[in-house]
């Protein structure tokens, strides 16, 4: 009988609770994220997923160079590997914005953005690459029914287009528009939604070419919508999830989105609490606690119940629990990949059934040099 695929030889050697990598997995995701996208140059992965230097370099090499990030921290570590293209998808005011410009000083060969939809979002990035003497690129902020950020589509998003335009220091990059509002099941339902959700957004393009504003790049969706905005060759696509995956998505589009979950949490059993009860050292610093239970799905125990669980521990039901020992590790998948990367300091890589390396995580600090 062949392992299981997240079983590790030397696990022994892993001090727990503890993050893997699955490289090849990684490197399947990667490929059918190209192929979904019918060319490298279309992607625009954001990189909040995985947080990682060497993922981006994997990236690189198979011809994804442009990247979308969260943070400083995060545009820093893409360029310091070469990315070409970093947007951070992120309004940049204060200080951020002066940040922005210093890497821009600091990586000339790297083409540094951010958003904006509001004229005082402008003037701080503008302000700062005065300072900085440089050119910082500025994509359109839209909302496109999602409510958190964005101008809507309409004469005021207009009218901060074509300020935009028009000052110093600043380049229009275009549009982008972020749905994370839309994640139905049914992938009709999404697709319905995001139509819906970018008429406006098409609509509000037209204008602005009308108006000899040119719309170089128009950014669109996450995930959820990775596949229906791929339809479309004008626009560019920023999955970033796909890379890693976690048991949220993989239920909820197991048809139009079938990637395979790339990271795993290493936990043991630490003590048997009375009958039918394994602990774990696998607390809510380890594994992202905004979601209800179960937050974590182990593969050796689908069916066990999460009844406690606190800092460092975690406390499972099953009837099984007889079968394991104190000592035992147990593999589990996060329900919410992203924020369960950024409690690790580093993930230990799985390459032929063996943990071969260490990968920091890179940019799960917020500053690194800028």
């Amino acid at each position: 009988m062949h392992p299981a695929w997240f079983h590790v030889e030397n696990e022994a050697d892993i001090p727990s609770p503890a993050l893997l990598f699955y490289r090849k997995r990684i490197e399947e995701n990667l490929a059918l994220m190209i192929k979904i996208a019918g060319d490298p140059k279309r992607l625009r992965p954001h990189v909040k997923t995985h947080k990682t230097a060497e993922i981006i370099a994997m990236q690189i090499r198979l011809g994804i160079t442009r990247f979308k990030a969260s943070t400083i921290a995060e545009a820093e570590m893409c360029a310091a590997v070469g990315a070409t293209d970093v947007l951070v998808a992120m309004p940049c005011v204060g200080i951020n914005a002066h940040r922005l410009a210093d890497l821009a000083v600091k990586f000339p060969d790297t083409q540094f953005s951010s958003i904006a939809d509001a004229e005082e979002t402008i003037q701080f990035l503008a302000s700062a690459a005065q300072q900085h003497n440089v050119t910082l690129g500025v994509y359109l902020e839209l909302d496109c029914g999602m409510g958190r950020t964005g101008i809507v589509p309409g004469d005021e998003a207009a009218i901060l287009a074509h300020d935009l335009k028009d000052t110093p220091r600043l380049q229009f990059c275009g549009l982008h528009a972020y749905d994370g509002h839309i994640h139905d099941d049914s992938l009709d339902v999404r697709k319905e939604r995001c139509d819906a959700a970018f008429a406006s957004v098409l609509q509000f393009r037209c204008r602005l070419q009308g108006e000899g504003i040119i719309v170089k790049e128009l950014v669109a969706g996450g995930s959820p919508t990775f596949g229906i905005h791929a339809a479309h060759a004008d626009r560019t696509l920023s999955p970033g999830t796909t890379v890693l995956w976690d048991f949220g998505y993989g239920d909820k589009y197991p048809g139009d989105l079938p990637f395979q979950p790339a990271a795993v949490l290493l936990t043991r059993v630490i003590s048997k609490p009375g009958k039918n009860r394994l602990t774990l050292d696998l607390g809510h610093k380890s594994v992202a606690p905004e979601n209800p239970h179960p937050r974590v799905r182990f593969e050796e125990l689908p069916d066990a119940v999460a009844i406690m669980q606190s800092e460092e521990h975690l406390v499972l039901e099953t009837e099984r629990a007889h079968q394991f020992t104190i000592g035992q590790a147990l593999h589990g998948i996060p329900r919410h990949v992203c924020p369960t990367v950024s409690m690790h300091g580093e993930a230990y890589i799985i390459e032929g059934c063996k943990t071969t390396e260490r990968w920091p995580i890179t940019a799960r600090n917020r500053l690194i040099t800028v």
